[in-house]
């Protein structure tokens, strides 16, 4: 009868973590990293579409509709935020599907940089909308 030696060395080790769940979980991190940066673009270039249009259709160089810059910028950046949200959800879901198998902080920086992108992302979409009407 052979003893496992490590077992009793140390009663109180904990047990092994899952590598599956553990990939699982690096992989969700990094789907919803890629998440962040296509709503970082959609809102920053929503905004500065905005602002050059704007100043394009202040300085009289090119003829542009009043209402286009508003439209372009609300437009990318709506478009931005509502992707990240539904990365988060996205994210979310795997998270409470993976804490049945394995116990894990859920909140983790991942998902809170993007719950503040999506605070930033409707800040800016109402100071878009807010400041052309």
């Amino acid at each position: 009868m052979a003893l496992d030696t490590k077992a009793t060395l140390d009663p109180l080790r904990k047990a092994e973590p899952d590598l599956g769940v553990l990939r699982t979980l690096m992989a969700a991190d990094r789907t919803l990293m890629a998440w962040i940066r296509t709503s970082l673009s959609m809102l920053s270039f929503g905004y500065t579409i905005y602002k050059v249009l704007e100043e394009i259709h202040e300085i009289g160089k090119i003829p542009v509709r009043v209402e286009a810059p508003r439209n372009a910028g609300i437009l990318l950046t709506v478009s931005g935020t509502v992707a990240l949200v539904m990365g988060v959800a996205e994210y979310w879901v795997t998270l409470r599907s993976l804490s049945r198998s394995y116990p894990f902080k859920p909140l983790r920086p991942s998902l809170v940089m993007s719950i503040v992108l999506a605070c930033a992302g409707v800040l800016l979409s109402v100071g878009i909308i807010t400041r052309a009407l």
